[in-house]
């Protein structure tokens, strides 16, 4: 057991104990003054629940919990009037007690499914039904992958809810929402994101299921889980039925050249099926390169385009697979193979810019935010982030920003990897090797090590490795370039935006809401002017040359404010249904998000690149509230369509824009 497992099960006994205690003063309370009394053990639970392993602590004490009368004289103390929808929704807009109570109630339907305590008011298939339509309705809460709305409203308490509803999941099995968690999965890698961990838990949970005992699912609910299934663990006839990696390296000598070529094809078409990568991938990559290089364009999926590449850049690109691609680092063959269609090594600075990269020599404060502490570890530090950074240039619109507030950095890394590739490159050396990012604002030199030394950075334990490495430079940056602004007057992000992200954000800034009282400034003509800026029936075809940095006030399913969220603007066109739209990159985990009123944020099936959200162009002018532009490219009496300045101001003004008029 090591030190850390030792203190966290110390602490688990303490604050079991603590729960025990207040569990035995409520017993003895009256019946009436239960409920008013019950805040000490709620307070108890919470800090179980909150705590890695605690559901685990609480769910051996619920029948206890329960007969002491936790539930006395609340609104869960007759099972039988729950609703599941209501239930869901107090999983993800409540805070401490209610919260508390919400999932000790579900606990206690968990015990009478598996039949631990008597039923009460609900029989165990009842209550088994309730569960499962509670996790039907927070599918994406129970493996993490929250949108803005949940993000922000949740707060810390989303840790909590997550591994409460994973423990409900785990114990009354996936039959019931199968179906919807295989469409889960397809939805997110639709926006192939970098980080693949959260899915690949998923479906690790899926095969779990299908392999199990459980009553069986019928097939139709179950298309395309083994796709995906095959495509982590056993996308090709050599490792079909997975062997493991040493075996299936063992079986590689042993193949004739046809089935090599198999092989090849196999793998390549699996990751650019689903956007996952095998773990058996990387080994066959590692041995094609030794035995069979001519294979190497098959293995990674390329067209003409990644060829080229991969024959002009052949001793780099060799390079980089031999020092970053592991089965521990096996996401990286799909970032590889972006890498070389997209064509950034042709940008000059940039292949020079990646030898370096590969003798990067990573400091121990990087290690540190890396969550790699030995430097003898494999894969490395220097490693993972190798990896890291292949996966960035390959994936720009693949960044997240985790369960953290660090938008406006995301988007900046996938903005540099789009437009800057190689200041990218300089920016993660910079705060890999040295522990200090260089940004002028203005003229002024601004040190993120200066900036930071009053503190040690926090990590980010849910991000990619380049953003767990520079984000936290990154934020101190924009958040001095705010400061320095902050006795203007005006929204910081005028002047703070071109600075930070570079020459090609627009000078020209356009926002709707006073920063001084919140309430709308000129409506009409913010939204005469976007359409003057970027609608190409408005602005004489002119197309979004660089990606540029806006602002959206995100709503919940029902209209209602949540917060400013940052964004980037990728470009403007017809969908495939001849609808204009703005397509824009989202850095939140999880793009497809419902921002009420029919405003449905889509990430696939409307023309959507990889990683791209999209939206009607009316619609996403309504949730727009700042942008950038360039003067001289904005049209001269742009003529908007019938009523849509009236359709628009309508949707905004009955969700964020309310009481803001």
């Amino acid at each position: 057991m090591t030190e850390e497992t030792a203190e966290l099960t110390a602490k688990l006994e303490r604050l079991g104990q603590r729960l025990d205690d207040a569990a035995a003063r409520l017993a003895q309370a009256n019946t009436f003054a239960k409920f008013t009394q019950s805040s000490s053990v709620l307070e108890a639970a919470r800090k179980l629940l909150a705590a890695p392993g605690g559901v685990e602590v609480v769910y051996e004490r619920i029948a206890a919990l329960e007969s002491a009368g936790i539930f006395t004289g609340s609104d869960w103390e007759f099972p039988e009037s729950l609703q599941p929808a209501m239930a869901a929704n107090t999983l993800k807009l409540s805070q401490d007690h209610t919260l508390v109570l919400e999932c000790l109630s579900e606990l206690r339907l968990v015990a009478v499914a598996r039949e631990e305590i008597p039923a009460t008011g609900m029989s165990p298939e009842e209550a088994r039904q309730f569960l499962a339509r509670v996790l039907a309705l927070n599918l994406r809460l129970v493996f993490g992958q929250l949108d803005e709305a949940e993000r922000v409203r949740m707060g810390r308490g989303a840790d909590l809810v997550q591994w409460h509803q994973r423990f409900v999941a785990e114990h009354i099995g996936f039959g019931e929402i199968i179906e919807e968690l295989i469409n889960e999965i397809w939805r997110i890698l639709a926006q192939r994101p970098i980080e693949t961990g959260p899915v690949q838990q998923m479906i690790n949970s899926v095969a779990a299921y299908l392999h199990s005992d459980e009553p069986g699912v019928p097939a139709a609910n179950t298309r395309g889980a083994e796709r995906l299934i095959s495509a982590l663990y056993g996308p090709t006839r050599g490792c079909q039925e997975d062997p493991g990696v040493d075996v299936y390296r063992e079986r590689l000598a042993g193949m004739d050249e046809q089935a090599l070529r198999n092989e090849a094809l196999g793998f390549g078409r699996a990751m650019h099926d689903t956007g996952l990568v095998s773990p058996y991938h990387p080994v066959f990559l590692r041995y094609a390169l030794d035995q069979a290089p001519d294979l190497l364009p098959s293995t990674l999926g390329l067209s003409s385009t990644g060829i080229d590449a991969l024959t002009c850049y052949s001793e780099l690109v060799h390079e980089l697979i031999r020092e970053a691609v592991w089965p521990e680092t096996a996401q990286v063959v799909y970032g590889l193979s972006g890498l070389l269609e997209r064509g950034v090594l042709y940008s000059g600075p940039v292949p020079p810019a990646l030898w370096r990269q590969i003798h990067l020599e990573v400091s121990p404060e990087a290690r540190r935010l890396l969550g790699v502490f030995d430097v003898e570890s494999h894969p490395t530090a220097r490693v993972r982030l190798l990896a890291g950074v292949i996966n960035v240039l390959g994936c720009p619109r693949g960044i997240g920003q985790g369960n953290n507030p660090t938008c406006q950095s995301a988007r900046a890394l996938s903005m540099w990897s789009s437009n800057d590739p190689d200041y990218l490159l300089q920016v993660v050396a910079w705060a890999a090797r040295d522990n200090d990012v260089t940004a002028h604002f203005e003229g002024r030199a601004l040190s993120s090590a200066a900036l930071n030394a009053e503190q040690p950075l926090v990590p980010l334990f849910d991000v990619d490795p380049v953003s767990a490495v520079t984000v936290p430079h990154l934020d101190a940056l924009y958040n001095e370039m705010g400061r320095l602004c902050a006795a203007r007057g005006e929204d910081f992000h005028k002047w703070v935006n071109p600075e930070f992200h570079g020459w090609w954000v627009g000078r020209g800034f356009a926002i709707v809401v006073d920063v001084a009282t919140g309430m709308l400034v000129n409506f009409d003509g913010f939204v005469r002017r976007f359409y003057a800026c970027y609608h190409p029936l408005c602005n004489g075809n002119n197309p979004v040359i660089h990606s540029q940095p806006a602002g959206v006030a995100v709503t919940d399913t029902t209209g209602r404010f949540v917060g400013w969220h940052a964004i980037a603007i990728e470009r403007v066109g017809f969908d495939p249904e001849g609808e204009m739209r703005v397509y824009f990159f989202n850095p939140n985990n999880d793009s497809t998000q419902d921002w009420g009123q029919g405003v449905a944020v889509s990430t696939e099936g409307a023309g959507e690149r990889h990683g791209e959200s999209s939206l009607p162009f009316e619609q996403f002018v309504s949730r727009l509230y700042i942008f950038h532009y360039d003067p001289r490219d904005e049209a001269a009496d742009a003529e908007l369509p019938d009523g849509a300045l009236e359709r628009i101001a309508s949707m905004a003004r009955n969700s964020w824009a309310a009481g803001r008029c």
